[in-house]
C-alpha cells in the first residue's frame, strides 16, 4: 500500500484544481503548513498521524491564497523567455545581470590564453572554439557551480560566528541541483544547497543558509524553528520575498 505523502493528492476549488504533495514531519510540530515553490509545486507538511481529511480540509481552508501565489507564478513565468546562450543575453549573478559576450577562437593556442568564463568588466567573458547553445550552457554552469562552493563557504562561516548554538567546525554541506528547493537539511545534518542560489543577492543567499542551518537545531517548521530565524534574522521574510520574486529568473535555464 502506497503511503498519502507518496501519492499526489488534490482538491477542488471552484472550477480550478489544487495539486499537491504531503510531507509528514515530527509530532512536535502541531500546525499544517503550507508551502509553495518556485516552480509551482505546492508542498504541504503536516504532524505526523495527520488524517487525510483534515489536511485536505486545511489545504481547502487557504485554497484562494494558494490559487493567488500558483497565478503570479505563471504570470511571471509567461514573460521569462528560454535561454539561448548567445553574445548580448543577460545572466545574474550575486543579483545582477551580467551581459554574456562570446568570443569565437580559431585555435587551440589562443584559448590556452583566454580559454573558459570570466566576469570581467561588468560581462561575461567566454572564449570557446565551439559556440553551440550547449556547450556555451556547460561553460558557463561549470563556472556557477565553481562560484557557488566560493561564495556558499564564505557565507556559511560568516554566519556560524553569529551564532552562539552553533559548533567550532563548519556543518556538513553540499551542492545539488534542485527544481523546487534553494536547499535542504538532512535528518543527519548534511545542508543541501542549489548551485543557482548564487544567482541571488548576497542578502538572499544568508536567508537560504540560515533557514538550514536553523534546521540543524529544529529539523521542523514548528514555532521554534521561526523563533530562532525571528531570532537571527528579523527581516527574514523580506529577505524571502525578494527571492521569491526572483525565483524564475534565477532558475530558468
Amino acid at each position: 500500500m502506497i503511503s498519502p505523502e507518496k501519492m499526489p493528492q488534490k482538491i477542488i476549488y471552484g472550477e480550478q484544481t489544487i495539486d499537491y504533495q504531503i510531507h509528514f514531519v515530527a509530532v512536535r510540530q502541531k500546525k499544517i503548513a503550507i508551502h509553495i515553490h518556485p516552480n509551482g509545486s505546492v508542498q504541504v507538511e503536516a504532524p505526523t498521524n495527520t488524517h487525510l481529511s483534515e489536511i485536505n480540509n486545511a489545504v481547502q481552508k487557504r485554497a484562494r491564497w494558494v490559487l493567488k501565489h500558483l497565478n503570479q507564478i505563471e504570470i511571471q513565468s509567461s514573460y521569462i523567455l528560454p535561454r539561448e546562450y548567445i553574445s548580448g543575453e543577460t545572466h545574474f549573478y550575486l543579483g545582477r545581470r551580467y551581459l554574456l559576450k562570446i568570443h569565437i577562437e580559431k585555435s587551440q593556442n589562443s584559448l590556452s590564453k583566454n580559454g573558459g568564463v570570466k566576469l570581467i568588466q561588468g560581462k561575461f567573458q567566454i572564449h570557446t572554439m565551439d559556440q553551440s547553445p550547449h556547450y556555451i550552457k556547460m561553460l558557463l554552469w561549470d563556472w556557477y557551480k565553481t562560484q557557488s562552493r566560493i561564495v556558499f563557504h564564505r557565507h556559511l562561516q560568516n554566519i556560524r560566528t553569529n551564532i552562539s548554538w552553533m559548533h567550532d567546525e563548519l556543518p556538513q554541506w553540499k551542492l545539488l541541483t534542485m527544481k523546487k528547493r534553494w536547499g535542504s537539511c538532512s535528518p543527519k545534518g548534511i545542508i543541501t544547497l542549489n548551485p543557482h542560489l548564487v544567482k541571488a543577492s548576497n542578502d538572499c543567499i544568508d536567508y537560504v543558509i540560515l533557514h538550514e542551518i536553523c534546521h540543524l537545531k529544529e529539523h521542523n517548521h514548528s514555532q521554534r524553528f521561526y523563533k530562532l530565524l525571528d531570532q537571527n534574522m528579523p527581516d527574514w521574510k523580506v529577505r524571502k520575498v525578494k527571492l521569491d520574486e526572483m525565483a524564475n529568473l534565477f532558475l530558468n535555464e
